[in-house]
């Protein structure tokens, strides 16, 4: 049924392979050297991300610059989202070969039956969160009863916060992407991401604002995770554990210096700014969304069993999904958890 749904007309896919392919960074930009010896033929692998090229990406981003993927023969090529990207499709449809992912989306996908995997977590925290204006008492998800909270259309995690603090629809307003309607109600919430939103709010308002993680809270999905189709896992295991291996290497580098990669990411995205960058960075160390958890012992893509089986139980409290959904599908946990050494000093 699934294959028949994501079957591609041949138009359509030269079409989508195109868009893949427009604008995107690959190995072949990096000027570093590596171990992997010219001669050989590079495997080409097509990374697609889920947003536009930024510091959250930016262990990918390393991984080029680098010459990390290169050292893992892997010619990869990094291809920036769009809200309009479907990139399960794109994935299904053979076009890219690693998609960003997330939890919950990777649990709807069994049920739908849709034959993806997640196969490693970059970030151990959700980075999604609620934003408030100081000083007028919304300093917590309890406060925000009855107070207008600025949502974009579909946001997962509405019905599991809702739930638990007594939330209702009729609090939600329309957030698209403007942080004005948000500047000029001092009683209201808006959505946002830990790396970014609080930034331009610092910048267009003049305030820093409350952050409310839902991470901390109610909501945690692994998230920034690695995803691929089940069949290249059954087929060609190694070439997912050197795209893994190689990628969280990347990480580790960019965490130590970001700027090879903020080259990179600058030339994907020409309205990043080098002061953003460094604020998304210095947020994803400040609140530990990589080096947290299992990263700390077990390496960063670390997964366990707990985790996705509590996510799994809050998206069935709330009616996400059924609770006859096999949510081990979602995920394996054969590609990571190799322990801080063997990416230190492999």
């Amino acid at each position: 049924m699934m294959e028949k749904y994501y079957q591609l007309k041949r138009r359509q896919f030269i079409k989508l392979s195109s868009l893949a392919l427009a604008g995107s960074i690959s190995t072949g930009c990096s000027q570093s050297s590596s171990t992997f010896s010219s001669s050989q033929s590079a495997e080409s692998i097509k990374l697609l991300l889920s947003w536009k090229a930024e510091a959250e990406y930016g262990g990918f981003y390393q991984a080029v610059a680098k010459g990390i993927y290169r050292q893992y023969g892997l010619d990869v090529t990094i291809q920036p989202g769009s809200p309009q990207t479907n990139g399960t499709q794109l994935l299904m449809g053979g076009v890219v070969d690693f998609i960003i992912g997330g939890g919950l989306n990777a649990i709807k996908a069994v049920e739908q039956e849709i034959p993806k995997i997640t196969v490693a977590s970059i970030f151990q925290k959700e980075i999604q969160v609620l934003l408030t204006h100081p000083g007028v008492g919304n300093d917590s998800f309890e406060d925000l009863k009855g107070k207008p909270i600025y949502l974009s259309i579909g946001v997962d995690y509405w019905p599991i916060i809702k739930a638990k603090y007594g939330l209702s629809d009729d609090q939600k307003r329309p957030y698209n992407f403007n942080v004005s309607p948000f500047l000029l109600d001092k009683n209201s919430a808006q959505q946002g991401l830990l790396t970014s939103e609080p930034y331009t709010i610092e910048k267009e308002g003049g305030f820093k604002p409350n952050i409310l993680l839902l991470a901390d809270a109610v909501y945690n999905p692994y998230a920034f995770t690695i995803e691929t189709t089940k069949k290249l896992v059954e087929t060609n295991p190694d070439l997912v554990q050197q795209f893994v291996d190689a990628s969280i290497k990347g990480w580790y580098s960019y965490l130590e210096n970001p700027q090879p990669a903020n080259k990179l990411i600058k030339k994907d995205n020409p309205e990043m700014t080098e002061d953003l960058m460094d604020y998304g960075l210095n947020q994803l160390k400040a609140y530990e969304v990589i080096m947290s958890g299992d990263a700390k012992t077990l390496g960063i893509g670390a997964m366990n069993d707990q985790r996705w089986e509590t996510l799994f139980k809050d998206l069935v409290s709330v009616g996400i999904v059924d609770a006859k959904t096999n949510y081990k599908q979602a995920y394996t946990l054969r590609f990571v958890n190799k322990g801080m050494d063997y990416y230190k000093n492999s």
